[in-house]
């Protein structure tokens, strides 16, 4: 249990110090606590795209974009920008050489507008010149005349006039009709959730190289394929021709899987036109213009109980804000389907999701991937329920929570649920209904002051869901000194990937840490990447280094058993530097080993594949099996609420996770810590807005807000379930990417708790995020 991750951030770091320090042989910790890129991180020596070295002659690009949210391109002059000194060109979809096209799932996504425009902030023309400032002055001089046509911003609106950006999907399990006509109780109503903005600190960028004969570009992006196969697409060139090479990011949180794709694609046109290199780092500004955030949904729900409080039925319908292209909202909108029922067996379900198309920035990926906006919407309705019958929702919750053995509304059967182990042990663990009963004797003596608390359960699936996604490769070279250096598809962005991966090559070899270097990701070296995304990036890619290490041991253990006559049988291990028979120390190190194999002219390199087993789903029956495993736990969140002004902060949030076995205990808490606080600021403070018209009003950090140090919970305590984990998940060790964001879901309605001990009468509202403003209206209308 932990309180302050700060405190144990710097424990972590002086614990990694204290390992690679060490020049002799050690055991390697079989759960490393710490981040390896920390030392670097708080010394300002970590490298990102921006601080790389620039070449010679580099040139630099800005983007000319769109003024109006929806209109008709009717004249567009470039003349006098071409004339301001320095400019070195401006190009337009004419001057592309391949094709004008960068969307990945549905080809709808021009990488530089044509006749029409789709929302404020797509980009129109390049401006490439010798200095920022140069192209800033061009900009500025650009016109364009754009006849302006009716913009749609709401996707209820945006659905009556049939505007989709891809067909609707539907997943049905039972007799929906015939399970509500049993119903002892049946409550409908309606949710929204807001967008939300990535805040990255790495804003966009990319920096392209022309070389002999193909373009090399540095890209801020977790999806390195992506990017290659769009600047090929865009340059005419085939996808050897393109090497793209990833250091790190400066933060994701999906913002950067497709939508690094246009920056990158723009400067490798620059730089294979001018066969100079060019680089555009966007500024916060047109960072949060011009790129797309987590979709914002409105939905419709029905729940139907029995007598005991147990769901018999369940329908919603959800309206997903897609923005102006496709992107990656198809596949958003399908795992919002998948986790839709959240944690809660629903024998009888009816799921629609619609893909709106909205004259808004595409809107793309962000950590849930769709799945938090399903959740929140099983969460309203059962606080609806509750509400209405004068119950607890724990009552509801405690009562539907999944058992082994029930399916899914997508017909995976449940296995190895942690359900209802994480939720008991958090009510028993943190004395939740001594918890209850302290707020409630708090409410009754404060007036102008009142308490909350909501407890959030998670079960989140594991995988990519397009199942061909689900596969990853590693390059591992044993050098002859004994090093150790590889690649794999992974990104590093802050999610302690790369720590884990060394981890992984340490262990399978007996090594040290500082025996172990990883690489850049690179697009040469590592082929046909998915992106570091789904909270698959760890297991894949750990999965398939597995892999290659294994190779290249067994080919050292036979070259052993040769020179030493050990049978075939004899249990050799690497522990420690040094081999080990049967558990016995044999007379040889690690680099004597390597020593032997290389003189033996042994291959000490190897490529590792790995493709998640068993996984597939049929879209045509919406049945299937697509996730190698799921990650539960439960949070309880408890809040005080200022009455006289609207204000709250959260005392404490207790939480019980199932991280397996936890191979990183530092790096998974962290994930869980800032998770939490990410999703607490969607629900509470990060309100998106746009105008009628398609502007958007909070671009800037000055009027979108995002969760400071005041906004954390004052106590967070996570308790490691303790749970065995899986055998897909490296090590056992369950991911910890996106489960975490979802307990901030548990907030709005620890919040709407506390209202409603002020306003009993207070007006039924599941409109995300709970800002401060709308506690205030809760508090004081009926």
């Amino acid at each position: 249990m932990w309180q302050y991750s700060l405190y144990y951030e710097l424990l972590y770091l002086t614990d990694y110090q204290q390992i690679m320090n060490k020049k002799t042989a050690q055991p390697l910790p079989r759960s490393f606590s710490g981040h390896l890129d920390a030392a670097n991180h708080v010394r300002g020596q970590s490298i990102y795209v921006d601080d790389l070295p620039e070449y010679a002659g580099t040139l630099y690009a800005r983007v000319f974009y769109s003024p109006v949210a929806h209109g008709r391109i009717l004249r567009l002059e470039v003349e006098e920008a071409e004339q301001v000194e320095g400019v070195a060109r401006i190009f337009t979809f004419r001057d592309i050489p391949g094709e004008n096209q960068i969307g990945n799932i549905v080809q709808d996504e021009p990488l530089l507008a044509e006749e029409e425009v789709h929302y404020i902030g797509q980009p129109i023309a390049l401006i490439v010149a010798v200095s920022p400032e140069a192209a800033e002055k061009a900009r500025k001089l650009i016109r364009v005349e754009i006849e302006e046509l009716p913009a749609v911003t709401e996707p209820r609106e945006a659905y009556r006039q049939g505007q989709l950006l891809h067909g609707s999907r539907k997943f049905e399990m039972g007799d929906v009709a015939a399970a509500f006509s049993r119903c002892r109780y049946i409550f409908e109503g309606a949710a929204h959730t807001g967008g939300q903005e990535h805040v990255y600190l790495e804003p966009q960028g990319a920096y392209a190289v022309p070389r002999e004969g193909k373009v090399f570009i540095h890209s801020s992006t977790q999806g390195p394929t992506q990017v290659q196969r769009a600047a090929a697409r865009v340059l005419g060139l085939s996808m050897n021709q393109v090497e793209v090479d990833v250091t790190r990011l400066g933060g994701g949180f999906g913002g950067k899987e497709d939508q690094a794709s246009p920056w990158a694609a723009m400067v490798a046109l620059a730089a294979h036109v001018l066969k100079k290199p060019v680089k555009y780092i966007l500024s916060r500004h047109e960072d949060l213009l011009m790129t797309g955030k987590r979709h914002a949904y409105d939905s419709d729900y029905r729940i139907g109980l029995d007598e005991n409080l147990k769901i018999i039925a369940y329908e919603a319908t959800f309206y997903q804000n897609g923005g102006a292209a496709a992107d990656l909202s198809p596949a958003v909108l399908e795992r919002t389907l998948f986790h839709a029922t959240n944690s809660y067996y629903v024998p009888n379900a009816r799921l629609t999701a619609h893909c709106c198309r909205t004259n808004i920035a595409p809107s793309t990926a962000f950590r849930g991937f769709g799945g938090p906006q399903g959740m929140f919407v099983i969460e309203a309705a059962i606080h609806h329920a509750a509400r209405e019958l004068g119950v607890a929702p724990l009552d509801i919750q405690q009562k539907n929570l999944f058992e082994d053995g029930q399916e899914f509304p997508y017909g995976q059967v449940i296995k190895d649920s942690e359900a209802r182990h994480c939720w008991m042990e958090n009510i028993e663990r943190n004395n939740l209904h001594q918890l209850r009963a302290e707020i409630r004797e708090y409410n009754a003596a404060h007036r102008l002051s009142k308490k909350g608390m909501h407890l959030m359960p998670v079960c989140f699936g594991i995988s990519f869901t397009n199942t061909m996604m689900n596969h990853a490769r590693a390059l591992v070279h044993v050098y002859s000194d004994g090093s150790v250096g590889f690649s794999t598809g992974a990104v590093e962005m802050g999610q302690g990937a790369s720590t884990k991966l060394m981890q992984v090559a340490a262990r399978e070899f007996g090594l040290r840490l500082d025996q172990v270097r990883i690489e850049t990701t690179n697009t040469t070296r590592v082929a046909n990447t998915s992106p570091s995304a789904a909270s698959a990036t760890s297991d894949l890619n750990g999965k398939a280094l597995q892999d290659a290490c294994g190779q290249i041991r067994e080919r050292l253990f036979a070259i052993l058993r040769e020179e030493m006559g050990l049978e075939e049988i004899a249990g050799l291990q690497l522990r420690n530097n040094v081999v080990f028979a049967n558990d016995s120390q044999l007379d040889m190190s690690w680099r004597e080993l390597v020593q032997l194999a290389f003189t033996r002219r042994i291959n000490l390199s190897a490529k590792g594949h790995y493709a998640t087993p068993e996984i597939h789903f049929d879209k045509q029956k919406e049945k299937g099996h697509p996730f190698a495993y799921h990650v539960f736990g439960a949070a309880a969140l408890l809040c005080t609420v200022d009455c006289l002004r609207g204000t709250y902060a959260f005392d404490a949030v207790h939480i019980v996770h199932d991280f397996g076995s936890s191979m990183n205990a530092g790096v998974d808490l962290g994930q869980v810590e800032g998770g939490l606080v990410q999703g607490i600021g969607w629900m509470t403070m990060e309100h998106l807005q746009h105008t009628p018209e398609g502007r958007l009003l909070s671009q800037t950090l000055s009027n979108y807000k995002i969760p400071d140090i005041y906004a954390v919970p004052r106590e967070v305590s996570v308790r490691f379930l303790g749970s065995e984990g899986s055998e897909h998940a490296i090590y056992k060790s369950k991911t910890t990417g996106e489960p975490p964001l979802m307990y901030g879901i548990g907030a709005y309605f620890a919040l709407y708790d506390a209202i409603l001990a002020f306003n009993p009468g207070a007006a039924r509202l599941y409109h995300a995020p709970m800002t401060p403003e709308r506690v205030l209206g809760l508090l004081y209308e009926a």
